[in-house]
């Protein structure tokens, strides 16, 4: 019998989003180490400002990408595992997959703010797009410092889900069939 699987267009906003999320998490890292200013003094301005801009394009792109996917979930449901998991390990799965959910529309909503807030327009790939929120210095510092626990939560839970999605492929369980993009 063979594995059920999530349709083509959910595997592949799967791993989309996957590497477009490694890439936030890799720039983040360089403005958590360096900020704005050493990046620029290090990589010259215009990198620094491209990079600020390619970051919050790609953040708005995974926001996107998790509407669609959240959409198509709905529209089609995870598949039934074959064979079947315990009720524990479907249960942490699933949990894992809520707070990764939340969490990546948390932390990209809240960047969206905090840069208005701080009197930054929102930039999506060369397109400015104005938000009807006022200029909150106060706020944008607190958006920002939640933008980076956030990141770092994230970061801990795509571990852990990279962790049992390893597990899984070496266990060669089909887990990981119900995924992979081949």
């Amino acid at each position: 019998m063979a594995q059920p699987r999530y349709t083509f267009t959910q595997r592949l906003l799967h791993w989309l989003v996957a590497l477009l999320l490694f890439g936030l998490l890799c720039s983040g890292t360089l403005f958590w180490l360096l900020g704005s200013e050493g990046i620029a003094n290090l990589f010259g301005e215009d990198f620094a400002a491209t990079l600020v801009t390619i970051h919050k394009s790609v953040g708005a792109t995974v926001l996107l990408l998790t509407l669609v996917r959240l959409a198509l979930r709905r529209r089609s449901p995870a598949p039934a595992y074959e064979p079947p998991l315990g009720k524990g390990e479907q249960f942490v799965g699933g949990a894992l997959h809520v707070l990764l959910y939340i969490g990546l529309l948390a932390i990209t909503i809240g960047a969206a703010v905090a840069v208005v807030s701080a009197g930054h327009p929102l930039e999506f790939f060369g397109l400015s797009i104005e938000l009807p929120l006022a200029e909150n210095p106060e706020l944008a510092k607190m958006l920002f410092g939640y933008h980076g626990l956030g990141a770092l939560a994230i970061f801990v839970l795509v571990v852990i889900h990279t962790a049992a999605g390893l597990k899984h492929w070496r266990l060669k369980d089909g887990v990981m069939t119900r995924i992979s993009l081949p």
